[in-house]
């Protein structure tokens, strides 16, 4: 018999026996201390949350609380996102500061407005919009109507939420090029910026270049398109549409051209990815710069057709100044290219024809949307 060994085994064993009463002491504790402090962050959270709905209710629910915000009765709800719900509060502000030179490096620039115009549907009216320092940037500005309802930004569809366009845009180089320390000091040291940040976003709140980019997303998401000629006749006015326009519209959703296959939808956009052969060789490379996918080489997203009677020039590069050219273009089945969409062929269109799609293409103008008191320049 080994004494030594029985002995070792025997301190084994009751070490085993201690441990396991220790560990079911220490879990029986920390279960009734968890199940203490579980009622306790229970009775907490319904307190924070009582008392934010209280906060907001006081800063939002005001009787009037989306007089600006107005949607055609054919339209869906805008989908404002549940971390940045719509408020009055914020699109004053968001107006205010979308207008403003504020956020700009030099500050001899209005911040959004000086490539995004109300005029040209919230778009520039150049190929080549200008930065900070007045030097071209690579593509031309998509209109910013209807925003809104696109989970796709960006020519590319590079962008998702509005919020990050407009909170880059405030430090990236080739745009505003400024400090978002900076924007938060001139904001938080300006004459009434303070008080409309509090009422937007709570007493307790400092203005900073993030709040202001959800300000500047709550205004933008509130530009909406939807009363145009033919918005007006497809609701029953006749009138709204003369003849040569009601003739484009028939080639425009007829299976001869389908136009409407790829600008389809009430905002006439597919929000995908095509090559309609506008040239012949793509020094944009467009959608394979996010995908990375051959077949997405020189592919751009397909624009809005609405209010394109004043969003010219057209294209991702500007290429195209008319409408008659944007026209031309699709009579001839594009340009070759290896990556054309499929879609694209040769229409062979009468001058008359021609002249009619134009037509109805610009009775999609929508001149109560470009002329809209509720986002002109509230600086001016």
């Amino acid at each position: 018999m080994d004494i030594n060994n029985d002995l070792s085994t025997f301190r084994k064993i009751i070490l085993s026996n201690v441990f396991s009463v220790i560990e079911r002491f220490v879990m029986k504790n920390i279960y009734e201390q968890t199940k203490k402090l579980s009622g306790i962050i229970i009775i907490l959270s319904i307190l924070m949350v009582t008392a934010q709905s209280c906060e907001e209710s006081s800063i939002n629910d005001k009787p009037n609380d989306t007089s600006y915000l107005q949607v055609p009765e054919d339209f869906p709800p805008p989908p404002f996102p549940d971390d940045n719900p719509y408020s009055d509060a914020k699109f004053e502000l968001g107006r205010m500061l979308y207008y403003d030179q504020l956020l700009t490096a030099n500050q001899e620039m209005k911040s959004c407005s000086h490539c995004l115009k109300q005029e040209h549907a919230f778009s520039d009216n150049v190929a080549q919009s200008r930065n900070f320092m007045f030097e071209p940037e690579d593509r031309t500005t998509m209109t910013l109507a209807n925003v809104v309802y696109r989970d796709k930004l960006f020519w590319d569809g590079r962008g998702y939420r509005i919020e990050q366009p407009a909170y880059r845009s405030m430090f990236l180089l080739p745009i505003f090029a400024s400090d978002t320390n900076d924007i938060a000091d001139r904001l938080q040291n300006h004459a009434i910026y303070p008080d409309m940040f509090k009422k937007a976003f709570g007493n307790d709140v400092e203005p900073g270049a993030w709040l202001a980019s959800q300000a500047i997303s709550t205004f933008v998401r509130c530009f909406i398109s939807g009363n145009s000629a033919y918005d007006k006749y497809i609701r029953g006015d006749k009138s709204a549409m003369n003849e040569s326009a009601i003739r484009g519209m028939d080639i425009f959703f007829s299976e001869r051209a389908r136009c409407s296959v790829c600008h389809s939808g009430f905002m006439f956009t597919d929000l995908d990815f095509h090559n309609t052969g506008v040239n012949t060789h793509y020094f944009d490379f467009g959608r394979f710069y996010i995908t990375n996918r051959d077949e997405d080489f020189g592919r751009f997203l397909t624009p809005s057709l609405r209010n394109v009677e004043v969003t010219s020039p057209y294209t991702h590069d500007g290429e195209l100044y008319t409408l008659e050219e944007v026209i031309h273009n699709y009579d001839l089945g594009g340009n070759y290219f290896y990556n054309k969409d499929t879609l694209m062929r040769p229409l062979n269109l009468t001058k008359q024809e021609s002249a009619d799609l134009i037509e109805f293409l610009k009775s999609l103008t929508d001149h109560e949307f470009l002329n809209d008191e509720r986002f002109k320049d509230p600086h001016k």
